[in-house]
């Protein structure tokens, strides 16, 4: 029986590093969810249960593959996550960013396979490469929806959001409102419920619902 393809050392602990990483996005996705549980914004809060699952996956994968292919697999302790927020846009602004890190990691991770000439390791890192465009694009599409300002538009993808959340759009002579003020009207909270349910449903259909084997 042939042996299996160890992954170059340096490339094994940078990935062990990662898998740390993907444990404290899973919390920290834990955490924004309570804070909407606490809110009252059960939609949003299912969401970013599935998300803290999602992430706990990602880290099972890569743990399995080191595991696979005879490294070693280290599973590092996480910093505390977030868990207060000013309003209820705040969470999924700083998913977004999460989300674009974790691409970049990613990248990083997928160029120092290809420098090693480390084929398989390069290959396991495809389908994480695609995954984060649509994290991205996803976290991006929610900040759309929970933005809570009717009188101006809303962030481009790619764009950060500003910190002036609740405040009226200009030469608006209403008085400035809480963002979730906004996001409990009928219309709007239809809205986004409708969205965050599609979203649930994109992710409920991906690969990485697979069951990790432990």
């Amino acid at each position: 029986m042939p042996e299996p393809v160890v992954p170059s050392a340096a490339f094994a602990n940078r990935l062990n590093e990662h898998i740390g990483r993907e444990f404290a996005a899973s919390q920290q996705y834990v955490a924004v969810a309570v804070y909407y549980d606490s809110e009252t914004l059960p939609r949003l809060a299912a969401f970013f249960y599935a998300q803290a699952l999602e992430e706990r996956n990602h880290a099972m994968m890569m743990v399995r593959y080191l595991l696979d292919s005879g490294a070693e697999a280290v599973v590092s302790g996480a910093a505390a996550p977030r868990t207060r927020f000013d309003d209820v846009v705040a969470p999924v602004d700083l998913a977004l960013e999460q989300e674009r890190e974790v691409s970049g990691q990613i990248r990083a991770l997928a160029v120092l396979a290809r420098e090693e000439g480390d084929l398989q390791s390069e290959q396991f890192l495809q389908w994480f490469l695609k995954e984060q465009v649509e994290e991205v694009a996803g976290m991006s599409d929610l900040l759309r929806v929970v933005w809570p300002r009717p009188r101006q538009p809303a962030p481009r993808r790619g764009v950060p959001c500003p910190r002036a959340v609740g405040r009226p759009g200009p030469g608006s002579d209403r008085p400035a409102r809480r963002g979730r003020m906004h996001l409990t009207g009928g219309g709007r909270q239809s809205v986004m419920s409708r969205h965050v349910s599609h979203l649930a449903r994109v992710r409920s259909s991906s690969c990485c619902r697979l069951s990790i084997r432990v």
